[in-house]
């Protein structure tokens, strides 16, 4: 593999590249919220057709040239150059960060253009800007080239729009998302918004697409992995299971990672709409499903650390009608309980619809937090923030508490991931 330094370009056929391939841009910015988006600009360096900005908020151009695919920190662009019109001569890809950090609070970062090329990055390369051009791919005497950016931006995404040429759609009520645009010409603003829950009992509904339901539900779970790592004079951390009965059975999280960091587990208590309950987590084995009931899945648990995406559940969006609830949450299974130290984001996502952020922004030496609840409101899905935390109180687990609390009526026992 090639590795680029800032302002390094070459051909993409003197780099072994072809016309299709992926970029992706790995992000460290644990508990930050980062938008990567591609601008596929004209041989004026504009943003003609808003349909060729990528983002969270349009996840393809028309003809699908660019496709974007997050995951917690990780954003994957499938690019087929072929299928791009004449009028695109550029696609830049660009990062900006939301809030009220700057891009000097990132920790490192890489845009990998498929396997031939690396261009690593950084927080340290920069101070008060918001946003990053990190690299490009362009036209030039009939070849494309790529050129490795990293040139600071002292906007956000709004400003990179504007300095592009496009202009950004006035956002909806609070109470609502704003669907994303529509893929035709004659669209003439593109629609940033993104809603954040930002207090205990904040709420946002979607309404089904018409003549369709929800679609494929996704909901992502990322955190600082390596955050908190126990002081060395303290015994080696295990895992949740092990907490649970004092360490009398083995086959928790001993050994599992042996990097000292927090490992946060996702899961959700459902309802169907007929009334039965039941539990979709790693612990236990309980992934789920996503094509029959209870129609919600957990993908398969991260024991290595090495995904950067974090943790992910889908929902299918399509059978919403049978299910009543599902209360997101995530438990410390290895790590020292230190909520405030995870920077925890999980963010809920749907085709056309504005993506939904709730942070895990409360919390102490909590083992279990409560995070949202998501819920069939006479067929609008609604999204409530909860930020409730619980922990073992004697022989009653966290689990069970949280169970109470929200009154779902399981039955626990103890378990582990198999």
């Amino acid at each position: 593999m090639n590795l680029f330094s800032r302002g390094q370009k070459g051909k993409l056929s003197d780099l072994g590249i072809g016309h299709s391939f992926t970029v992706e841009v790995d992000i460290g910015a644990p508990g930050l919220s980062v938008d990567v988006s591609c601008f596929g600009l004209d041989a004026s360096e504009r943003l003609s057709d808003e349909r060729y900005m990528v983002f969270y908020n349009q996840l393809a151009s028309p003809e699908g040239a660019v496709r974007l695919e997050s995951s917690g920190s990780l954003a994957r662009f499938a690019v087929n150059l072929d299928a791009l019109p004449a009028t695109i001569a550029k696609l830049v890809f660009v990062a900006a960060i939301d809030g009220a950090q700057t891009m000097r609070s990132l920790g490192a970062c890489a845009l990998n253009l498929g396997s031939a090329v690396r261009f690593p990055w950084s927080g340290a390369d920069f101070g008060d800007e918001k946003a990053v051009i990190v690299a490009e791919l362009y036209r030039r005497d009939g070849m494309w080239r790529f050129g490795a950016v990293g040139q600071g931006f002292n906007g956000g995404l709004s400003a990179l729009l504007a300095h592009f040429g496009g202009t950004e759609a006035k956002p909806a009520a609070a109470s609502a998302p704003t669907s994303a645009p529509a893929p035709a010409p004659a669209q003439p603003r593109v629609s940033l918004s993104k809603v954040t829950l930002e207090k205990r009992g904040d709420k946002v509904s979607l309404d089904k697409r018409p003549g369709r339901g929800f679609g494929r539900i996704h909901v992502n779970l990322n955190w600082n992995q390596s955050a908190t790592a126990a002081p060395p004079q303290q015994p080696a951390k295990t895992g949740f299971f092990d907490k649970l009965i004092g360490g009398a059975i083995g086959g928790g999280g001993a050994g599992r990672k042996g990097r000292g960091g927090i490992d946060l587990d996702l899961g959700c208590m459902y309802e169907l709409a007929d009334g039965r309950r039941g539990l979709v987590q790693a612990l236990g084995n309980a992934w789920g499903d996503f094509e029959r009931e209870p129609y919600i899945r957990l993908d398969a648990d991260d024991r290595t650390g090495a995904v950067a995406g974090g943790e992910n559940l889908t929902i299918n969006g399509e059978r919403f009608d049978q299910i009543r609830r599902a209360l997101i949450f995530s438990f410390i299974y290895e790590g020292v309980p230190n909520w405030a130290a995870t920077d925890g984001v999980v963010t809920i996502t749907a085709p056309e619809q504005a993506p939904i952020e709730v942070r895990l922004d409360g919390g102490g030496n909590q083992m279990m937090c409560a995070i949202a609840l998501i819920e069939n409101r006479g067929g609008s899905l609604q999204v409530t923030k909860l930020a409730e935390y619980f922990q073992q109180s004697g022989g009653t687990s966290a689990h069970e508490l949280m169970d109470r609390h929200f009154g779902f009526g399981l039955r626990w026992k103890t378990g582990s991931k198999g």
